[in-house]
């Protein structure tokens, strides 16, 4: 079919004039764009043409036009943890709407986070036996890195690529220092700059940017990266279940998981919530930090702290206090997500959030 696509592309675009051509991992022909492009132009009627990949279209070396004006782009996603569990998931509408933490409960436990961080959203493996799931995620990350990353991009080092990947999972949710990553893959930074964009091209890697709002310049930080799936992140560095929940020890593996699944779910819920946001980072050069800032259309903002601990401090809030200060009336709200299997209220604005309301709510 690709080689029909290639020899004749004109014709191979324009075999269904009056329905849907549904073309997958258009990425392997990139040459299409332009003729699909004539195509729309020359008939502007909706839906005509279903193009799926697993390689973002807009970052490929060989891309010959964005279609931009003339198409939609849809992320899809691993599954979120409200499709696995068959509940509506819409925290941030569900949370502006009013929420009573003292009403807030949960018997997601320590143990069961971590077992749901280790199934990941894949639909082919999160139900399956561990032993299992990690035969398919090394056949997957074998592939991607062998086969796939070059029909991205041609000159690359399949051996490096899996490195990065571990690199990143290994910090994950942490701030992508790209001369600290050079080093420890032994790498040229420059070089390491263009597998970053690779697995971010290949979906593999998100980055979650630091916000710089309108507040002052003392705003600082680079971009946070994590691994989009939490089962790919955990298999990749190494982490089991019984690792990450120990409460001795475990708390410095769990706590970056936890973020990473905070950010990926809300990510996910991006495409269907009924409140519009965008997903930030936020941190000072004073060094202070909120894990994940959301950004609401209007301007408003809602802050989240991510924490492993099963209960709430006053020093889990601090960021969010600060936060506060500084945004005046366009602070929302600050939340704490932990392992408590109940809400609190902790002061003006500023509750303690089981991690589960993301979906149970």
């Amino acid at each position: 079919m690709r080689a029909a696509a290639q020899n004749d592309p004109q014709a191979f675009v324009n075999q269904i004039p009056d329905g849907m051509l549904v073309i997958d991992e258009i990425q392997r022909a990139p040459e299409l764009l332009l003729p699909i492009k004539a195509s729309i132009d020359r008939h502007r009627t909706a839906g005509r043409f279903l193009l799926t990949g697993s390689a973002d279209l807009l970052r490929l070396e060989r891309t010959p036009d964005s279609l931009a004006g003339r198409a939609v782009t849809l992320p899809l996603r691993t599954l979120s943890q409200g499709e696995i569990n068959g509940r509506l998931d819409d925290f941030v509408t569900r949370f502006v709407a009013g929420v009573d933490p003292f009403d807030v409960r949960s018997t997601v436990s320590r143990e069961d986070y971590a077992n749901l961080l280790a199934a990941g959203g894949y639909p082919e493996v999160f139900r399956r036996s561990p032993r299992l799931r990690a035969a398919w995620f090394d056949g997957y990350i074998d592939r991607i890195v062998q086969r796939d990353a070059r029909d991205v991009r041609r000159l690359v080092d399949g051996n490096r690529l899996a490195t990065v990947l571990r690199l990143v999972a290994a910090n994950q949710a942490g701030e992508v220092v790209r001369a600290r990553l050079s080093r420890d893959a032994d790498v040229p930074e420059t070089t390491m700059t263009a597998y970053l964009d690779l697995v971010e091209t290949l979906y593999l890697v998100e980055r979650i940017r630091p916000w710089t709002g309108n507040l002052t310049t003392r705003q600082a930080g680079k971009a946070k990266g994590l691994v989009t799936d939490s089962a790919l992140a955990m298999h990749l560095s190494g982490v089991t279940p019984a690792r990450a929940a120990a409460l001795v020890g475990g708390g410095e593996l769990l706590g970056p998981l936890l973020e990473g699944l905070v950010v990926s779910e809300l990510r996910k819920q991006q495409t269907w919530s009924d409140t519009r946001f965008s997903v930030f980072h936020y941190r000072e050069t004073s060094g202070v930090e909120v894990d994940v800032l959301l950004e609401l259309d209007d301007g408003r903002v809602l802050g989240l702290e991510v924490k492993a601990k099963q209960t709430y401090k006053p020093e889990h809030f601090r960021g969010l206090q600060r936060l506060a200060e500084r945004l005046g009336d366009r602070f929302l709200g600050g939340i704490v997500l932990g392992t408590a299997d109940q809400g609190v209220r902790f002061g003006e604005k500023l509750v303690g959030l089981p991690i589960a309301s993301l979906w149970e709510l």
